[in-house]
């Protein structure tokens, strides 16, 4: 969800008197946009003035805390500001709420097929759970960035005992954003495949932090 990531910056757009264009920029990247209705006309000066403020106030912090710093940044604004500044922060808080569903990418899964020898029984089982998003939701959901996970054969849930899983998070801050993994046979080549996964994620880790 939104929550799990940081307000990169908050945009605010003047359509009309008393209609302006929120856009939120995550540090994930996403960006969401609302149409507000103003409590009052407005001008391009005060929407730049409230602009700066709620930058300054709110740019690297997690939607997650949000809440718990809304009471001091309506404080920093004046009494004619702040029911217009109270309105954006209701915005965000929605923004905060919103549970976005979450999502399996899987490549490469051909590759699995085509050496169907290496694995202890038949391949059939380990594909039918790359199928089921839910298992690996919870296998790769325990990846905690810049830590890296190996599962080797029982250690893994149903239909993925003849496998072997290689799993990492990439993170923003001190945030895990996203995981990746790799799955393969029980003796595949463990320090390789152990500093591709790490290089990976601390490419996109990288990337997503602007560095």
């Amino acid at each position: 969800s939104l929550s799990k990531t940081a307000i990169r910056h908050v945009e605010l757009v003047r359509v009309t008197d008393r209609k302006i264009l929120l856009v939120l920029v995550t540090e994930a990247g996403r960006v969401e946009q609302r149409y507000l209705d103003c409590p009052a006309e407005i001008t391009d000066n005060e929407v730049a003035e409230i602009r700066h403020k709620l930058n300054a106030a709110l740019v690297g912090v997690y939607l997650s805390d949000f809440q718990k710093q809304r009471q001091n940044i309506a404080a920093a604004f004046p009494d004619g500001d702040r029911d217009f500044a109270n309105l954006i922060m209701d915005v965000l808080v929605e923004l905060s709420d919103r549970e976005e569903e979450e999502r399996v990418v899987i490549g490469g899964t051909a590759n699995l097929a085509r050496y169907a020898t290496d694995y202890q029984s038949m391949i059939r089982p380990v594909l039918e759970a790359l199928e089921e998003q839910v298992v690996l939701l919870r296998l790769i959901g325990e990846a905690v960035a810049p830590d890296i996970s190996v599962k080797i054969g029982i250690e893994n849930p149903t239909g993925l005992e003849s496998a072997a899983v290689v799993t990492s998070g990439y993170q923003i801050g001190d945030h895990t954003v996203a995981r990746l993994g790799v799955v393969g046979p029980t003796h595949m080549d463990y320090p390789t495949t152990m500093g591709a996964v790490l290089a990976v994620s601390s490419y996109v880790g990288s990337i997503l932090a602007g560095k």
